[in-house]
């Protein structure tokens, strides 16, 4: 019986470490948008890795309960509350293509235009209307727009910040 446990334990590790191989990447830069931390030098984003190491480790607890769904649907929904819960700790952020909104705008705007969640999906996710989430996507995408880069690099980060 143990021989048993001990094998599914290590399946279950190792249809992780695959997870994460794949999809590690994708989640650190959206954890990255959320923070507004800058990508470079390696190590800047700091409470991105570690809004991500607390989701991801929140998603490895529920692996064997996923049942069919999608663990990076999960660890993305994981991801979206741990930063809205903790988003007020964090009124200043340190920079980033995103680093001019607020939080809540900051999250609306990764998980609709980079992740590409429906708006229905985020209202729910988020417990606000769909009409509220509609407006504040407007709004961050017209703050972002009437802004302008920070600098002459920011223009082309600002086009291509949203892509992996």
């Amino acid at each position: 019986m143990r021989e048993r446990q001990t094998h599914r334990d290590r399946l279950r590790a190792q249809e992780f470490e695959a997870f994460v191989a794949g999809a590690g990447g994708r989640l650190l830069h959206t954890a990255t948008l959320l923070t507004a931390e800058p990508t470079a030098p390696a190590g800047a984003n700091v409470r991105a890795q570690r809004l991500l190491c607390a989701a991801l480790a929140r998603t490895y607890a529920e692996w064997d309960r996923l049942r069919g769904e999608d663990p990076y649907d999960r660890t993305r929904q994981e991801l979206a509350v741990r930063f809205a819960r903790g988003a007020w700790r964090h009124r200043h952020p340190l920079g980033g293509v995103l680093g001019r909104l607020a939080p809540l705008e900051r999250l609306v705007l990764v998980l609709r235009l980079y992740e590409e969640v429906g708006e229905d999906q985020t209202a729910a996710l988020l417990g606000l209307p769909a009409g509220r989430i509609r407006a504040v996507c407007d709004r961050s995408i017209a703050a972002m727009r009437s802004a302008g880069p920070r600098h002459p690099a920011a223009g082309s980060a600002l086009a291509s910040g949203m892509a992996p």
